[in-house]
């Protein structure tokens, strides 16, 4: 784990909040100079600690209200089997985010579709036709709410 201390952490606080914050708005936010925060943000980046910026998008203003988490179980599973049923669902347009778990169920799929009915479509036609999956269950989502701000954990003192 890449060693951040105070500093880090708060550029990547004021990055969270909005990633298209100029340099010089987070350096004046993190009372540092632009020239030290960009050079902090860019060995974040380096680092592999910032990997890029996502766009949040208005689900129901692009025509995909009806959010569910999907359980999936696979019929023997196995690495190839795994592995496969990952990258073909994280590839649907419906998937927002896909968790490869343990225990009961190998997956994890939380989904955007227009209404119930393209759920239901969705389950049936998609998944429970692939021969690998053994069973599926679904969650209806009512409220989604995201922590959008991750503070690291492990934080060392300017000057350690």
């Amino acid at each position: 784990m890449p060693d951040l201390d105070e500093l880090d952490t708060a550029i990547l606080a004021e990055l969270q909040s909005d990633a298209r914050k100029t340099n010089r708005d987070v350096a004046a936010a993190v009372g540092a100079s632009p020239t030290t925060t960009l050079d902090r943000t860019r060995a974040l980046r380096e680092k592999g600690v910032i990997r890029g910026s996502i766009l949040d998008v208005d689900l129901e203003r692009i025509g995909r209200p009806v959010q569910a988490l999907i359980t999936v179980r696979l019929d023997r599973p196995s690495r190839s089997r795994i592995e496969d049923f990952r990258d073909w669902v994280s590839s649907l347009p419906e998937t927002l985010a896909l968790f490869v778990t343990s225990g009961q169920e190998d997956f994890l799929v939380h989904v955007a579709l227009p209404d119930n009915n393209a759920l239901y479509a969705f389950m049936v036609d998609r998944l429970t036709e692939r021969p690998e999956v053994a069973d599926v269950r679904a969650s209806i989502v009512y409220e989604h709410l995201r922590n959008d701000r991750v503070t690291p954990a492990n934080t060392r003192s300017r000057g350690n």
